[in-house]
């Protein structure tokens, strides 16, 4: 996801919106919500305040404030920002099967990060437990995007032959992402490669008509450290 698009998934209070008579500073908005993380991801969601978010923006608090109204719709779009760094929409693999395509776009990162990730999901998960009103905001910041690549993807298989023109790719394409939400949401669990491997496996493939013990495999693991994002 371009951060342009990341616009376009606010939760409805935020820099859209911006007070009539100022131009939006994407830059701005940027440097807030990755303080978002970075507060949350060292002392919680409970802990974080307004002023520690601005105050580690280098800005004022009311420039918080005139771009979202509350901590709720704050960590909704800086989940959104996270996640809009984690895909990139415009430069997808190409590997010349559907499962080593969806193997390729997970990117490993570093315990440090899966546990930073973590923990701003479990901020989430408290925010959308106690506002079930931003479920739609949420849905669009942490399922959204990685549903419309993987559409991408098993549109480029049903293309070149590997995937059944009739296959419910509408459907199929929200399994991976929605595995990874409930993982990270209600069990907090990273979403290691091991995982992302038997789903694939297990239920993706035989689901879209792909015997995964026809299709190339890769052997090189992860290093111990590392999970997906």
């Amino acid at each position: 996801m371009k951060r342009d698009d990341l616009m376009r998934v606010k939760s409805g209070h935020t820099a859209e919106n911006p007070v009539r008579g100022r131009k939006r500073d994407p830059g701005l908005d940027a440097a807030i919500l990755g303080a978002v993380i970075e507060v949350v991801a060292e002392l919680g969601y409970d802990s974080m305040t307004m002023d520690m978010v601005a105050l580690r923006a280098k800005t004022g608090k009311a420039a918080v404030y005139r771009r979202w109204k509350s901590k709720a719709n704050l960590i909704v779009d800086a989940v959104a920002y996270l996640k809009s760094t984690q895909v990139d929409s415009d430069s997808l693999p190409d590997t010349g099967t559907l499962r080593g395509d969806l193997l390729g776009l997970f990117k490993p990162s570093t315990a440090r990060e899966g546990e930073r990730n973590l923990r701003v999901m479990a901020g989430l998960a408290s925010v959308l437990s106690l506002h079930p009103e931003l479920a739609e905001a949420g849905n669009a910041a942490i399922v959204e995007p990685w549903a419309k690549v993987n559409r991408r993807l098993m549109e480029r298989a049903v293309a070149r032959g590997e995937v059944h023109a009739k296959a419910d790719i509408d459907t199929a394409c929200q399994v991976l992402p929605s595995m990874a939400a409930y993982r990270a949401l209600i069990q907090r669990k990273p979403f290691e490669r091991q995982f992302l491997i038997s789903v694939i496996d297990g239920v993706l493939m035989p689901a879209l008509g792909i015997d995964p013990a026809k299709t190339p495999t890769e052997t090189i693991p992860p290093k111990k450290d590392q999970v997906l994002r």
